[in-house]
């Protein structure tokens, strides 16, 4: 059974941004460097990303949609910059809720998802011959599935919090 494009980018979304949660489940707080070194704007106070933000869950990210693509007979280049987008769009996410003065984990409906699926579908989707229509579904549907996969992945002990 052969699966679809739109398919196969919603599985490298979902790993993409599954594999940091995973990975932190199983090594914990080894190798785990905040990306923003803890530095804080002036402007605000507030820390630029959080201490969720590690270099260990943006490689997580990069190179295990990367791995998983050549495996659904796609590029590995289309695995890397859909793990690199998804992560690139969770780090703007983290950065507008830290300037919006929400704590690090609080939920964000739609500024959690909405950017870590766009960013990677639109960096693949030209090249890829995706219609903005199937881009703007796909968004949608990793909305919904991100937020049961985080309930299902909570309920498993993995995730910290249920969202």
């Amino acid at each position: 059974m052969s699966l679809s494009l739109p398919v196969k980018l919603l599985i490298l979304l979902l790993i993409a941004n599954g594999a940091p949660i995973v990975l932190r489940r199983v090594l914990g707080d080894r190798g785990n460097w905040p990306i923003d070194r803890g530095w804080r704007l002036p402007s605000d106070g507030c820390r630029i990303l959080g201490s969720s933000k590690t270099w260990r869950g943006l490689l997580a990210a990069i190179l295990c949609a990367g791995l998983a693509a050549p495996l659904m007979n796609m590029p590995l280049r289309v695995g890397v910059l859909m793990g690199f987008w998804a992560m690139a769009g969770d780090l703007l996410s983290s950065f507008i809720k830290r300037r919006s003065g929400l704590t690090p984990g609080s939920m964000a409906f739609g500024l959690d998802q909405i950017p870590e699926s766009l960013f990677p579908l639109l960096a693949v989707g030209v090249d890829a011959g995706l219609s903005l229509e199937t881009t703007g579904m796909l968004v949608v549907l990793f909305l919904f599935l991100e937020l049961a996969l985080s309930r299902l992945l909570f309920a498993l002990h993995i995730r910290e919090r249920p969202h």
